[in-house]
């Protein structure tokens, strides 16, 4: 899934690479004659480089650790490529980026769409592709095709290039209308749906995709218009030499896989949130989870694990609650055999205390007991499976991969190999024989998931207002101002 969305974000901004670079070429003849460098030679003399940005999830907020956000981790990246200091100006919002841009430079980075003939502005190569997306309040029905927009109220942010699509959408359907907004946030827009101010709202797919888990009130709807491509904003008349290097360096984070990376880090949530039940999931972290994070915490230091991973292992064995038994007779928040049990000096399985600190234990001690050659996000997934399916099935797996060519420290070789462990064909040729091999990949997947959302959530928390604090005016034009409909 995370490679599909890698694909939908970086993949497709390929396309746009040539064309911008032909644009850029058409528009040489109007850039002044400064100095190729002078921006450039600029920054470097006083040592750093001025990013105007904003305060949001998709680009820029302090976090418990300190700053972090998908755009500020590009721009420290490259403040770090040139060698000066970042310095941040985050008081903006979509519309007053580009004119702080053109008046005070150097930079802007801020969720941008590239308008190739914006005046005084020189855009670097794309950075990842936005979709400009439909989303509505869950319980209206039939939200399925832009026609259905007509009459509702909608939505949007000033100066962040989904207006844009609402426009062109306008010249099919002149009846309709949408309010626009240069004092909102995305969140706060998905607020204003969730609580019946807004009926809909037109923002990106990725911006759906981080604040989703926060509105599960908020319903996907559909795609409106083509893609644009987020970039960073240049002043123009002052030199070319900023532009190549925001490019060299913005090439190199493609070519590296370190964008992907980042892409996967923060929009890497979504089409499992509803497999995983986002309301229950909210609901455990809310009333469960809270009781037993010191529990975990502990755990995870005297077993050098991270306890959000340990805690996503409790998920999936139990839903975070201590009484919970399987027909199999395990039992407990960590889910132990009786035997585990033991082997860990267990005495009762059902005390969160003990249930926490025994399948921390036995989950470092099925990791440390591994062949060495085995190593980082292979050696924990394995661990992970033998805590669910048995260090001894684990081993036929890895028996089965070398029988068929491959590499039995590679976890996605035993991945694949685990099912086998239910057909005949190849568990009569093990030690251990059956086992229903399908279940610990499951298994795995899923606490790689709980893991991924727990991380989320706990970052996500530090900057997303909870909603019952979110101020609401009943004045449903308070904060926008109105687009009439054409006719």
């Amino acid at each position: 899934m995370l490679t599909l969305i890698r694909r939908h974000f970086v993949a497709r901004a390929s396309a746009y690479y040539a064309l911008i670079a032909m644009t850029l070429l058409v528009m040489l003849p109007t850039f002044s004659l400064a100095p190729p460098g002078e921006q450039l030679t600029h920054i470097k003399a006083k040592d750093f480089i001025t990013v105007h940005t904003r305060n949001a999830p998709t680009t820029y907020y302090e976090g418990r650790q300190g700053p972090t956000g998908f755009e500020y981790e590009l721009m420290h990246r490259f403040a770090d490529y040139l060698g000066v200091s970042l310095n941040l100006d985050a008081s903006h919002y979509p519309e007053s980026v580009l004119p702080a841009v053109r008046e005070k430079g150097d930079l802007g980075a801020a969720a941008l769409p590239l308008l190739p003939n914006t005046p005084g502005i020189h855009y670097t190569r794309p950075i990842i592709q936005m979709q400009p997306l439909v989303v509505y309040r869950r319980g209206l029905n039939g939200i399925q095709a832009p026609s259905d927009l007509v009459g509702l109220e909608i939505g949007t942010l000033s100066g962040a290039g989904t207006g844009e699509a609402l426009r062109n959408l306008q010249r099919i359907h002149p009846a309709l209308s949408w309010k626009e907004s240069n004092e909102l946030e995305v969140a706060e827009l998905l607020a204003r749906v969730e609580n019946g101010t807004l009926d809909a709202a037109v923002i990106f797919e990725h911006q759906f995709r981080l604040n989703r888990l926060f509105f599960p009130n908020v319903e996907r709807g559909f795609t409106l218009g083509d893609p644009l491509s987020m970039a960073w904003a240049l002043p123009t008349g002052r030199g070319l030499g900023l532009l190549e290097a925001a490019n060299n360096f913005l090439q190199d984070l493609q070519e590296s896989g370190t964008l992907d990376r980042l892409v996967s880090r923060y929009f890497g949530h979504d089409d499992y949130l509803e497999y995983v039940g986002t309301r229950t999931f909210l609901a455990h972290l809310d009333s469960r989870l809270p009781e037993y994070t010191e529990l975990f915490k502990q755990a995870a230091r005297e077993t050098a694990f991270d306890w959000q991973l340990l805690a996503a292992v409790g998920y999936q064995e139990s839903h975070w609650d201590p009484e919970a038994v399987s027909p199999t007779g395990v039992r407990g928040l960590m889910m132990l055999t009786h035997p585990t049990a033991s082997e860990m000096g267990i005495s009762d399985r059902r005390d969160p205390a003990q249930s926490i600190d025994g399948g921390a234990r036995y989950l470092r001690s099925i990791k440390d007991r591994l062949p060495e050659n085995i190593t980082g996000d292979d050696r924990l997934y394995m661990a992970m499976a033998a805590y669910n399916v048995g260090l001894g099935h684990l081993y036929d797996a890895r028996n089965i991969v070398e029988m068929r060519g491959g590499d039995p420290n590679s976890w996605e070789d035993v991945r694949a190999a685990l099912p086998l462990l239910q057909q005949r064909e190849w568990h009569s040729q093990t030690r251990y024989g059956y086992a229903r091999g399908g279940e610990p990949v499951i298994y795995v997947c899923n606490i790689r998931r709980y893991y991924e959302m727990i991380q989320y959530v706990e970052r996500s928390r530090q900057q997303f207002f909870q909603l019952e604090q979110t101020p609401v005016n009943d004045d449903p034009l308070f904060l926008f101002e109105l687009v009439p409909p054409l006719d």
